[in-house]
């Protein structure tokens, strides 16, 4: 039975099967030193030609960096070898062999530059500090299951070749569905709202997006991970940032719980979420950025969130009471204000989301308002003829909140394979 890396600290004395990846190889002569790379993990294997069968010998030495091997061996304690720990092995395996030169390198003991990493991703990949990324990002991506499972959420999976977009047909890309033009889906808002008022009531799910945004910037990708939250019920939107404050808690509390060794590997130290995450008004926050308009500029963001760790002692802010006039057809009017928010971390973004219009009156007259037919979203506004209760929700972009968690520089990092605006492979 395999054992994986880190495991083979219970294991001194017994002999044990490990395998994976050649990460790096030492050759003195009688002596040959192996580091083998599992998920978990490196562990050194000491070759000795005078212990060991001069046929698995010969077999270490035909070896090359990134072979899969299988090794059986004892495990040892040592006092030089890393983690404590080196294997003496009395079996090989050749599982595969991998070419050489190698396009990148995983140990990163020569560092690629970002476009050979993102065009030779698999091999990047295998580099433990990258592959801590996503570790992390497994681990909110699960935090957020398991919080709204407890609160009583069902997930949903809703279409992503859609009729119409979300905010009236901007940023869409355009797909031929046979006979008909469809679209690739902005966000699963619609179909999240439709789902409440279908007597789900609460419901979330973890999906790709598509956004057609021209500009291709550190913050930006073209197909992204939205971990969207929609529930009925509410009394406004102050209800949905508490329980985003909440989710928030958990998600990172259990990044720090889990995930220890990957937060150590990258040197990060992750935001705390305080209690009450403090919020203030867009014309507040404008206010203090030095702005006008109808939104923060990047820099505008840059500087809400210096002031909320310096004056609020809070990474995180919400900015609240938007004008109608930059917010979707369906965020619930305030005057001509609207009760929605976004949420900030570390300058950037992370979360849009509000209270939705759930009167069908009011929600066809938005939709003229923006010069839409609301014919073409019958689909759509069936539910409210019907009865929807009062609802709202968020979406949150996975692979932006683990770059600002994480103090990524570039949302890339945190994308397995990026799609952007010159980047269709791999």
């Amino acid at each position: 039975m395999r054992i994986l890396t880190n495991e083979l600290k219970d294991k001194i004395g017994h002999q044990v099967t490990v395998a994976g990846w050649v990460h790096e190889l030492r050759d003195l002569g009688g002596i040959k030193f192996l580091l083998l790379r599992d998920r978990k993990g490196l562990v050194q294997v000491t070759v000795l030609k005078k212990k060991v069968d001069p046929e698995i010998f010969d077999q270490f030495s035909g070896l090359g960096r990134e072979y899969v091997i299988q090794v059986t061996g004892t495990v040892s304690q040592s006092n030089i070898a890393q983690a404590g720990i080196e294997i003496f092995p009395t079996a090989l395996e050749i599982l595969a062999e991998a070419q050489s030169p190698l396009p990148l390198d995983p140990s990163q003991k020569v560092r690629a530059d970002f476009d050979t990493r993102l065009n030779h991703r698999v091999l990047d990949l295998r580099s433990h500090n990258h592959r801590s990324v996503f570790v992390i990002q497994a681990c909110l991506v699960s935090g957020f299951r398991e919080f709204l499972e407890k609160e009583g959420f069902y997930e949903v999976h809703t279409p992503k070749i859609v009729a119409t977009g979300t905010e009236g047909g901007t940023e869409l890309f355009p797909i031929q569905y046979f006979e008909n033009k469809a679209f690739l889906a902005q966000s699963p808002q619609f179909y999240k709202q439709m789902l409440v008022g279908a007597g789900f009531e609460r419901v979330y799910e973890v999906g790709p997006v598509y956004r057609a945004e021209e500009h291709n910037t550190v913050r930006h990708i073209n197909e992204y991970t939205s971990l969207d939250i929609e529930f009925g019920f509410i009394t406004d939107d102050r209800d949905i940032r508490a329980l985003e404050n909440r989710l928030l808690s958990h998600m990172v509390t259990r990044v720090q719980t889990e995930c220890e060794a990957e937060l150590a590997e990258l040197q990060a130290t992750i935001p705390a979420v305080p209690s009450t995450i403090p919020d203030i008004t867009l014309a507040e926050a404008l206010e203090i950025a030095g702005e006008e308009g109808y939104d923060l500029s990047p820099a505008g963001e840059k500087l809400v969130c210096d002031y909320s760790k310096e004056s609020l002692d809070s990474e995180f802010i919400f900015i609240t009471a938007y004008p109608q006039k930059k917010r979707p057809m369906y965020a619930m009017p305030d005057g001509e204000l609207t009760k929605s928010f976004d949420l900030l971390l570390r300058g950037l973004e992370v979360t849009t989301g509000g209270q939705r219009i759930h009167q069908y009156g009011l929600l066809v007259e938005k939709i003229k308002e923006r010069g839409l037919d609301p014919d073409g979203f019958e689909f759509y506004l069936e539910v409210f003829k019907y009865g929807m209760p009062p609802h709202g929700g968020f979406a949150i972009g996975a692979e932006r909140l683990t770059m600002q968690i994480l103090g990524l520089e570039n949302i890339r990092e945190a994308t397995f394979f990026p799609r952007d605006r010159t980047r269709l492979v791999p």
